[in-house]
């Protein structure tokens, strides 16, 4: 099974003959409200007619709540080492650059 997934360059480390790249998953990814997860969850809970008596009550009690923004992904991030010859060979890719990892599993 074969999956190529896009990653960012967040580092990289030039020791002189070593260079360490540090990566992560380049996926965007929005910050969601702690009291939107809390709404949604609960109305997916009850049945309708409970919902329209419970819901309003629920948002004002959140409303006195501070409001705390969560991702909705966590992104994967890898380091890792090679030759600096292996290095200008993929053209010395800078931070910011988007590289192509192809994770296979053997």
């Amino acid at each position: 099974m074969s999956a190529i997934n896009e990653f960012k360059i967040t580092q990289i480390i030039d020791n002189g003959q070593m260079i360490q790249l540090t990566l992560v998953e380049n996926v965007s990814t929005e910050p969601i409200s702690q009291k939107q997860m809390i709404i949604d969850n609960v109305g997916k809970k009850l049945d309708s007619e409970t919902k329209e008596q419970v819901m309003p009550l629920l948002e004002a009690i959140l409303q006195a709540q501070p409001t705390v923004n969560v991702k909705s992904y966590q992104q994967t991030q890898i380091t890792m080492a090679m030759p600096k010859s292996r290095y200008n060979n993929m053209n010395r890719p800078q931070v910011g650059e988007i590289i192509l990892v192809d994770l296979k599993k053997s």
